[in-house]
């Protein structure tokens, strides 16, 4: 291992903090986590929506755990029932110094197992660790916003970080890489929820080629004194992206059920410009819509479309249509 001046806090980190779960996610399946700041806090962002306690951003970790140490915790508990083996922090994982190490470690005993990391995209402007990346069979970017003013209020990144830097970066990986890529935006009332920021990332997103488009909004206590917005809203968001782009809405943990009623023209022209999952189904639909969506499926004028662990709805005429790159 590359010797750097870190101090060790191995021996003072409880090794069943290490690994967490497994937890199954209604996103990525079965998920064993890894957490590579096990010790404390150690970003470079300190979002207003973070679970965390808020934190002084950093660029690169003081404390950390080996190598070893994760790989010998990591094969007390991977079975073949994990689908996906998943490098998050308290904080951000790719600050982690050797993630490079760790990534082909995992790599020679994972087996048919996925590996996944969830990132804020900021360290992408780092060569190492965006050659690490693109080992990984499935890749989390968050881009919560693109325009400076917006990134800088709800992201608060560490003072070396801007926006413009990340995105050329995530364009330029989703083109290089090869697994599955997945972007996250989160929602937080009043600072990305505009229609004049979520033009910007729709224009952004048409640039990237990403399996699917997660978006979400806050569902545990942040950190700071702001607010998610309502799954209503994040469904009226949704339509303002281009339909060509694979959008899912991620967030239902508070769900507000619509229940409005929809006929099968509105069925088919709803699911053509943002298809749907059965969850978002029973959300929005009521009981006469549902039934009406079950004879369209029935005389094959709907389709299921899986995308990773999720089930989409589709309309049968576009289940071929291939999205432009």
């Amino acid at each position: 291992m590359q010797n750097i001046s870190l101090t060790s806090v191995t021996e003072s980190v409880e090794k069943n903090k290490i690994i967490f779960g497994p937890i199954n996610s209604r996103r990525f399946g079965m998920s064993l986590g890894i957490d590579l700041s096990p010790s404390h806090k150690q970003c470079n962002f300190d979002c207003l929506y973070c679970e965390l306690a808020p934190a002084a951003t950093v660029a690169s970790q003081k404390e950390t755990v080996s190598v070893s140490e994760i790989i010998n915790e990591l094969q007390k508990h991977l079975d073949e029932k994990i689908n996906v083996i998943t490098l998050t922090a308290n904080g951000e994982p790719t600050l982690y110094p050797y993630l490079d190490e760790l990534i082909n470690a995992i790599d020679a005993i994972k087996g048919d197992t996925q590996t996944l990391i969830l990132t804020n995209s900021a360290t992408l402007i780092d060569e190492k660790v965006y050659k690490s990346l693109l080992k990984l069979d499935q890749v989390k970017l968050s881009l919560d916003a693109v325009t400076p003013e917006v990134f800088k209020k709800i992201d608060r990144p560490h003072a070396s970080i801007k926006i413009e830097d990340i995105v050329k970066k995530v364009q330029a990986f989703s083109k290089e890489y090869r697994g599955k890529l997945f972007i996250e935006i989160l929602f937080v009332h009043g600072l990305n929820d505009t229609k004049e920021e979520v033009e910007k990332l729709n224009n952004v997103l048409l640039s990237i080629n990403a399996s699917r488009i997660d978006l979400g909004t806050i569902d545990r206590p942040p950190a700071y004194p702001v607010m998610g917005i309502s799954y209503k809203e994040l469904h009226e968001l949704s339509h303002m992206f281009a339909s060509s782009l694979p959008i899912h809405i991620a967030s239902r943990q508070h769900a507000e059920a619509n229940h409005a009623s929809y006929n099968e023209e509105e069925i088919l022209n709803t699911l053509d410009k943002r298809p749907l999952t059965q969850e978002d189904i029973t959300l929005l639909f009521d009981d006469a819509s549902k039934q009406r969506l079950e004879r369209l499926l029935d005389k094959g004028e709907i389709v299921i479309k899986k995308l990773g662990t999720l089930e989409f709805l589709i309309p049968a005429t576009n289940s071929e249509r291939k999205r432009q790159k």
